[in-house]
């Protein structure tokens, strides 16, 4: 099926049929979410002339790149090798490179919480915006996953700490992605749309992968490009939803209160002429996955349900209504007939009670087990297109009706590490983790359950 498997652990996790096949379709799943290939589907060179999905945007000056995100090198690559002799220069952001590709320089950030590395490359980026673009170039922006971490600079009486701190604690609290978000743009100088008030070209072409469920554009990478409908009165109640408000510095506190007395500029709204002069496309999303492994899943004589791409919530209560539907199916034949797989993404959180270590995906994976302990034909595999998931050293883990029992066997406590969000050490010890490294991209979650499939 795959030539090369991207999962580390391929033949380890491979010890029954299905989770063979199972770590098959996650293999498929980064082939389709690499964002050169992305990039390359969406970016067509005549002669001068960019095409990008129905616009045509002519090169009169010099073209530029500039990125940040997970898979901005990859989206590099792409760009390079479609548009060659085209790029002048550029400053893109990665999480975990330095050096050069063709006139482009690659810097080094930090994520998921910005550094001082994500604070000196996001100089250096601004730099190279306000010093090398003229007013009758093009910029391409290319955006993905992480860009939040990875370029940053705060906004005045800010410090990169406060960023840090309150990234932090919110993510700790169970924040998603939309609300960590609302509120850095508050605290930035290039969120939120503002990063165009430094872009002089006469044309940017923001080339966007989502990570967000939804793809709202102001929410991926907190939106530099995109106007911004969130406003200073939703950052507060975010604040003070997850108990933060009252533990910030007073000079932080003040920040907020003069932005909700309107005596500080806003994010970029809609209407903001600026915007005439931008182009956002999203050449990769969560839906586009599902699709085509939903695709190869028929091929392989499953009947398939894509559930959506908007899977959100706490992950171990996500997992019971996952395993819901597939007990449905197995039990009823309803809503499809067995033998079926059902398909799912999005990002689900955690809120952190226990000491252990874990992540959304193997979180959602342990309650998933134990809700569907002792179904016969249910298995399941969940992982973080990105390779991270939480603070674990895996991408996510496998799972059938034997996984409870089996853990029983080796001393495990499946509900005990569940509520000690300890489900990298449960599955670490069962050897049913997913170890994919970095990957380069990210376009959130993917879950799948094979119901029936072996009996």
């Amino acid at each position: 099926m795959l030539s090369m498997s991207r999962i580390i652990n391929f033949e380890e996790v491979s010890v029954k049929p299905w989770f063979s096949l199972l770590a098959t379709i996650m293999n498929k799943v980064l082939e389709y979410a690499d964002p050169y290939n992305a990039v390359r589907r969406h970016v067509i060179r005549e002669g001068n002339i960019l095409i990008i999905g129905d616009k045509r945007v002519e090169v009169n000056g010099g073209l530029h790149v500039v990125g940040f995100g997970k898979a901005s090198k990859r989206m590099l690559e792409a760009v390079l090798s479609e548009l060659g002799d085209l790029v002048v220069g550029g400053v893109v952001i990665t999480p975990d490179m330095e050096g050069r590709l063709g006139p482009v320089e690659l810097l080094k950030g930090n994520h998921p919480i910005p550094g001082n590395d994500t604070l000196k490359s996001s100089r250096k980026l601004l730099e190279y915006l306000t010093s090398k673009i003229s007013s009758n170039d093009v910029l391409i922006v290319l955006i993905s996953g992480g860009g939040s971490a990875l370029f940053e600079i705060p906004e005045e009486g800010v410090e990169l700490k406060d960023i840090e701190s309150i990234t932090k604690e919110l993510m700790k609290r169970g924040a998603n992605i939309v609300e960590l978000n609302t509120v850095r743009k508050r605290l930035s100088k290039v969120k939120g749309g503002k990063l165009l008030r430094y872009i002089k070209a006469q044309h940017t072409i923001s080339l966007i992968i989502s990570d967000v469920v939804g793809d709202k554009l102001e929410f991926i990478a907190s939106g530099p490009t995109a106007p911004d409908s969130s406003t200073w009165i939703e950052a507060y109640r975010i604040l003070v939803k997850y108990g933060l408000w009252d533990e910030l510095e007073p000079r932080i506190k003040s920040i907020f209160e003069k932005g909700l007395k309107g005596e500080i500029t806003d994010t970029l709204k809609k209407d903001d002429p600026i915007f005439s002069k931008v182009l956002n496309f999203v050449v990769l999303n969560n839906k586009m996955v599902l699709e085509n492994i939903a695709s190869d899943l028929r091929e392989w004589g499953y009947k398939t349900l894509i559930l959506t791409p908007f899977l959100e919530g706490e992950a171990k209560e996500v997992a019971k209504v996952l395993a819901a539907v597939a007990k449905s199916i197995r039990l009823l034949s309803q809503p499809v007939r067995p033998p079926a797989a059902i398909i799912a993404g999005g990002e689900t959180v955690v809120t952190v009670k226990g000491s252990g270590v874990g992540g959304r995906n193997q979180e959602l994976c342990l309650s998933f087990a134990i809700a569907i302990a002792g179904e016969k034909g249910i298995s399941a595999a969940c992982m973080g297109t990105d390779g991270i998931d939480g603070i674990s050293p895996a991408a996510g883990a496998l799972v059938d009706w034997e996984t409870v029992s089996e853990a029983i066997q080796h001393g495990l406590d499946p509900v005990k590490s569940l509520k000690n969000n300890d489900s990298f050490t449960f599955f670490n010890k069962l050897r049913k983790t997913l170890v994919t490294g970095y990957t380069g991209t990210n376009v959130n979650d993917i879950f799948i359950s094979l119901i029936d499939a072996y009996k």
